[in-house]
């Protein structure tokens, strides 16, 4: 297989095999591994998850009701920090 890269990544991805004394192409195959392990992680989590929802394990929060419960926690933490 070969890939091209627009010559600003090249020039990123040669400086990088340069620093590091390794061959780009080693560099791109540890990337992709690296990209395709966190992508597979991620979807374990979202399975997990999906999985808790449809169990009743977990529950949805509505996006104002988890962002208004997230700015008590912070003022909360604030109101602490002040009063240590």
């Amino acid at each position: 297989m070969e890939v091209h890269f627009k010559p600003e990544v090249q020039a990123k991805l040669d400086e990088l095999a340069r620093q590091s004394g390794r061959r780009s192409d080693e560099l791109v195959e540890d990337a992709m591994i690296g990209f395709f392990d966190e992508l597979s992680s991620t979807r374990e989590t979202l399975d997990r998850r999906y999985d808790d929802l449809e169990s009743g394990k977990a529950t949805l929060v509505h996006g104002e009701e988890a962002y208004r419960r997230l700015m008590a926690k912070t003022e909360s933490e604030r109101q602490h920090r002040r009063t240590v």
